[in-house]
């Protein structure tokens, strides 16, 4: 069978980018050796936002006094919270199949592999293999839990995100190891839910990649929930040979051993390109990515890659843009590449993070004279009706020309609010416009333009 177009992998990068090239005229297939829509759909990014829904739902009632109301015998039934999500991502996946078909994509089920010539195997699970060709191979196969060596995932006492999303049962203590987003994330869920949850960085900061007065007020948020954060902190070993695990970490104190029922490994991703013919064809790859040029080509002609396989943040929306640019270039349309400093990044804990550019530090290191302003949600009429005055807007200005370096926001709501600054910062607004622009009141929304009046000195609310 030839295509014009075979796609490896139907995550947000794959069946997007096949989604696409339809819509430009390709014969199109996605090669998928499992569950349409890919670990974002089905085992990461839907599937844990309805986990932290229903924790923030189960986490209101609990303070439903708060609002002026009485509520009693408030309960949680964690294996039907598990179950609502796993029906959540299973509803999605039906919907990415519905979508392959209006757009007439045919599905390769099995595993598949790229071989010279512009080939892709595809092995189906009573080991059959059948070949393939067309004029351009996409590879989207994503990535999959890091494992560290003294660190081993067994999926039971030692798990990933994976097995975290389903656990058979709720542990009663929770070490989660790495304070990135996925970290964190589940740190909210699993401590909302009532388990004892400890944090272990290694690095001086939680979610490290934020900018620093953010970090400082997550970590506040979290011990106000009673969730332990150690930080400057590694695990150096782990024994789960009794009934739970044992993890020894070496803090600046020394060395502490500390006990729970599970281990969650958050320590990053590793890209999935072993075993896909990359060495075969001739594709060069460094440090676990494959390299690619603005437009996702490979080194070989005719071969491409896409989202968490090549450099980049390994971001759903990241793949999905990446994979809409390749295949415009293919289709020889004006495709423009992507401006990688100007990529939102969101964190769905409770407060929620949402950051895009330069942080204040960033900025610090490259010399820039800037203008910063900050608006608390403690001061937002909006977030005090609504009970959620943690967290706040800080916005960051080049003095001179007024060009919008960064935005970091912690708050209720924040991912949906990030989109703003992302948009200005590409359509190179200054501050000055921005403050010109009305904001609706109240809402949690106007803290960006009081946050930008605090850099040129005009906050009223203040």
């Amino acid at each position: 069978m030839k295509y014009d177009i075979i796609i490896i992998g139907s995550g947000p990068g794959g069946y997007v980018t096949a989604i696409r090239a339809s819509q430009l005229g390709f014969k199109v297939a996605v090669v998928e050796k499992e569950h349409l829509g890919g670990i974002c759909l089905n085992w990461g990014c839907i599937p844990t936002k309805a986990l932290l829904k229903s924790a923030q739902v189960y986490d209101y009632l609990k303070h439903v006094d708060q609002y002026g109301l009485k509520a009693e015998k408030i309960d949680k039934d964690f294996l039907a919270v598990v179950k609502r999500s796993r029906n959540v991502a299973e509803g999605m996946s039906k919907g990415v199949q519905f979508l392959m078909k209006k757009n007439k994509i045919d599905i390769l089920d099995g595993f598949g592999k790229v071989k010279t010539g512009k080939e892709v195997t595809v092995t189906d699970t009573d080991g059959k293999t059948t070949v393939y060709s067309a004029d351009h191979i996409i590879i989207a196969t994503g990535a999959r839990s890091r494992e560290l060596p003294f660190m081993p995932i067994d999926g039971k006492k030692v798990i990933g995100y994976r097995e975290a999303l389903a656990l058979p049962k709720q542990p009663k203590k929770m070490i989660i190891v790495g304070s990135g987003a996925i970290g964190v994330e589940f740190a909210y869920f699993y401590n909302a839910m009532g388990t004892d949850v400890t944090i272990i960085e290694y690095l001086p900061k939680i979610v490290p990649l934020e900018d620093d007065d953010v970090s400082k007020q997550f970590e506040r948020s979290l011990k106000k929930q009673k969730i332990k954060v150690m930080t400057n902190s590694s695990v150096t070993s782990v024994d789960i040979s009794g009934k739970g695990v044992k993890a020894t970490v070496k803090t600046k104190k020394g060395e502490e051993i500390i006990e729970a029922d599970i281990l969650l490994s958050a320590v990053g991703i590793k890209s999935n390109i072993e075993n896909i013919g990359l060495e075969d064809v001739g594709i060069v790859v460094d440090k676990d990515k494959i390299l690619v040029n603005d437009f996702y080509q490979t080194n070989i002609p005719g071969y491409y890659a896409i989202g968490d396989v090549v450099p980049g943040p390994a971001l759903a929306h990241v793949a999905s843009a990446e994979g809409i640019t390749c295949v415009e270039k293919i289709a020889g349309l004006h495709a423009e590449k992507i401006d990688y400093g100007n990529i939102p990044g969101c964190t769905y804990a409770t407060p929620e993070i949402a950051s895009v550019g330069l942080t204040e530090a960033q900025c610090k290191e490259q010399g820039l004279d800037v203008k910063i302003g900050k608006f608390p949600f403690s001061a937002s009429g909006k977030a005090t009706a609504a009970g959620t005055t943690d967290g706040f807007v800080k916005v960051i200005f080049d003095a001179k020309y007024g060009e919008w370096l960064g935005c970091h926001m912690i708050g209720a709501g924040v991912t949906d609010m990030i989109a703003e600054a992302v948009l200005g910062r590409k359509l190179e607004t200054t501050g000055h416009e921005v403050l010109k622009t009305i904001h609706p009141h109240p809402t949690m929304s106007e803290a960006v333009m009081e946050a930008v009046a605090d850099a040129y000195d005009e906050v009223i609310h203040l």
